[in-house]
């Protein structure tokens, strides 16, 4: 007989795979008449963590990896504060150089399944029999399910906010954003701004002079949704050197709320993705892979806005 899985606990609660693992590892996140539903359920269904699965929640027989090839130091926090384990994490960069770090890891059992901050590795890796997860898309990657984080909802809150504050010029500054699909990102913002008269993406290097071109363009837009919190801070600095007041003159959105969007004058505002939630459903999703489930794409809850002084009403 099939042994349950967290993907069969959440279908019979009709809850997601998060509520789950939030639900059967005693962490906050669900109500307390949630968690018992779900811990009886459990219960009724005779499931128990196997033993690699105690390995990912605590135990000392195995533990996952995390390979940072890019800079995440400031997401990391956020992610593992929904994941519970051992967890090996080593840097690596660039594509071969964490490839490098996968065999090694396969090869020396020193983890039971990854993390994937990107795709690039997945071929590889279900070539040589490592189980992973990918952190935030593209999704419908062979053999690898993904957590996904719907940046539809992010952008559609995000524009409907501006287009009530009076802002019909619009402009995504896209960058090389993290824990997200870069084309999903790009139909996500698309979709949102629709019916606005003069929506716009370009991709710059986040720098401040990037930024400035975009600025001194005519018509100039009222309002910047910028990939990164780097690109938002640059965006800060080319309006200040252009003589332009935030949020008076340009409203500023950061899709990504890292510590820096508090730190910065006037403070971002900011789409506020689940990155606990993404770190614990990758977790969860991971369980069920080495409990031998072939789980699909599953999505996190909705990202929400959060509002601060870079935002106010169109200036004409």
């Amino acid at each position: 007989m099939k042994r349950p899985t967290i993907t069969d606990i959440a279908k019979e609660a009709g809850v997601s795979k998060g509520a789950v693992s939030y639900a059967l590892n005693g962490r906050p996140g669900v109500s307390e008449a949630t968690r018992r539903r779900i811990t009886e359920i459990a219960r009724e269904l005779g499931w128990a963590p196997s033993s690699t699965a105690r390995a990912l929640s605590g135990g000392r027989s195995g533990a996952l990896g995390l390979v940072l090839d890019r800079p995440l130091e400031a997401f990391v926090p956020a992610l593992l504060d929904g994941f519970e384990g051992e967890l090996l994490v080593q840097a690596a960069p660039g594509r071969d150089a964490a490839l490098a770090v996968y065999r090694r890891w396969r090869a020396e059992r020193k983890v039971d399944g990854v993390l994937l901050t990107a795709p690039g590795c997945a071929a590889e890796l279900v070539r040589i029999g490592l189980p992973a997860v990918v952190l935030g898309g593209p999704g419908g990657v062979p053999g690898v399910p993904s957590v996904l984080v719907d940046d539809v909802a992010g952008a559609a809150e995000a524009l409907a906010y501006l287009a009530a504050l009076g802002h019909r010029h619009v402009v995504r500054i896209a960058g090389a954003a993290v824990f997200a699909d870069p084309a999903a990102r790009r139909r996500a913002f698309t979709t949102a701004a629709t019916g606005l008269p003069y929506p716009g993406t370009v991709h710059p290097e986040p720098s401040a002079d990037a930024v400035r071109r975009v600025l001194a363009a005519r018509p100039r837009p009222t309002a910047l949704l910028c990939d990164t919190d780097d690109l938002a801070v640059a965006a800060l600095a080319a309006a200040r050197e252009l003589g332009l007041a935030v949020p008076k003159d340009l409203s500023v959105v950061s899709w990504d709320d890292t510590p820096l969007c508090r730190l910065v004058r006037p403070a971002l505002t900011a789409i506020r993705r689940p990155l606990a939630e993404l770190g614990a459903l990758a977790a969860s999703v991971l369980h069920d892979v080495l409990a031998g489930a072939r789980p699909g794409d599953v999505h996190t809850s909705r990202p929400r806005l959060i509002t601060r002084g870079s935002t106010g009403p169109a200036n004409g």
